[in-house]
């Protein structure tokens, strides 16, 4: 059984999670915080924002679409660098069990300083 969308109240206990693992006070999470366990519980990758050069602006320009251009059909071929769902779901596994990991262990230090949370 999937999670399904997160609620507001689940991206902010994942929030406060975040901030405990930082060795901040989970109850004064930060807005970094709240955009990073609402990319985790979401599965958002954040992407990575192109070099906008010349070369690159100036191939923009030259690109001429006219009423006629019908374009043409591509091959779809599978990329050997694209991940399969599997691989996919593995890897987000992993991630959730190293939080899991990383809060507990923040818990344990805690409890052995007497500041149990």
């Amino acid at each position: 059984m999937g999670l399904g969308a997160p609620t507001p109240e689940q991206v902010e206990q994942r929030a406060r999670e975040i901030a405990l693992i930082d060795e901040r006070d989970p109850n004064n999470f930060t807005d970094a915080d709240w955009d990073q366990a609402k990319r985790e519980l979401h599965g958002e990758s954040v992407p990575v924002a192109p070099e906008e050069t010349e070369v690159a602006a100036a191939m923009q320009n030259e690109w001429e679409i006219t009423p006629d251009d019908r374009g043409h059909q591509v091959t779809t071929g599978a990329n050997d660098d694209e991940e399969t769902v599997g691989q996919q779901l593995v890897s987000e596994g992993l991630d959730e069990a190293t939080h899991d990991q990383m809060l507990e262990a923040r818990r344990d230090e805690l409890e052995q300083e007497g500041g149990i949370i």
